[in-house]
């Protein structure tokens, strides 16, 4: 009776060894499998088979990640204080570099990506930050992803979400962005001053050139003054009588 208690013992724990030795992975995962404690292979996806107590395996997920960047207090060159928060999109290319070489890919990229985020936004000033936020984000891909090619990561994308400023700076560069549409307003009247004044000199000279030419211009103002039911009167005075005038006196 014993030795058949022992035999059915043995059984099933033969068939939780047998069942246990089959894992399945998705088309997504890698297992990294460790053969008495050193690496061995990847394998997957599909049905592997894994000797237990001999042979460990340990799940990598393929796909992309999507890492929130928390707030980050920045200062920048020019030495303004702002928040920023980011997201990073990166995903594992060698399962074996992610999980030998770093203890926890997920986290040390995190805490990698707020460092990098600190670090490249400080050598900037504020205007850059809000103009150029597409040069930012790839120069913040370019540093992660170099850094984290060691652990067999690819960061395949950056976005700054949020720069986040206090009220009096908020107020600074509302003035700032005021100031710079009135001398843009007052550059665009001196210049239609200079043009209008041009073209008034050279329709100066084009009259000047035929006697006759003021009159009929003469003759043109009275029209118009004429057809405006106008209760004004003109009397032209030609400008070589002036110039005679003149002349006399002196």
């Amino acid at each position: 009776m014993g030795f058949e208690l022992s035999f059915s013992a043995l059984a099933v724990l033969l068939i939780a060894l047998l069942v246990s030795a089959f894992r399945i992975l998705r088309e997504y995962e890698r297992g990294v499998v460790f053969q008495l404690g050193r690496f061995w292979r990847v394998k997957g996806p599909g049905l592997i088979i894994i000797i237990p107590g001999i042979q460990q395996m340990v799940r990598v997920d393929l796909r992309t990640i999507v890492l929130d960047v928390p707030t980050q207090d920045v200062i920048s060159r020019d030495n303004v204080s702002v928040k920023v928060n980011a997201v990073v999109y990166f995903r594992v290319l060698d399962p074996q570099k992610a999980i030998i070489q770093v203890e926890d890919f997920l986290k040390a990229t995190s805490q990698l990506a707020q460092t990098t985020l600190r670090a490249v936004l400080g050598k900037h000033e504020l205007d850059e930050m809000l103009a150029e936020r597409e040069r930012l984000n790839i120069d913040i891909q370019h540093v992660l992803d170099v850094q984290t090619d060691a652990w067999g990561i690819k960061v395949a994308n950056v976005e700054i979400k949020h720069v986040d400023l206090d009220e009096s700076m908020i107020r600074a560069i509302a003035k700032q962005a005021e100031a710079e549409r009135e001398r843009r307003a007052k550059v665009i009247h001196a210049e239609g001053e200079l043009q209008a004044s041009e073209k008034l000199m050279q329709a100066a000279e084009m009259l000047g050139r035929q006697s006759g030419a003021m009159q009929l211009r003469y003759m043109q103002t009275l029209s118009n003054i004429a057809g405006d039911k106008s209760s004004t009167i003109v009397f032209p005075l030609p400008i070589e009588l002036l110039q005679a005038v003149k002349t006399s006196k002196s």
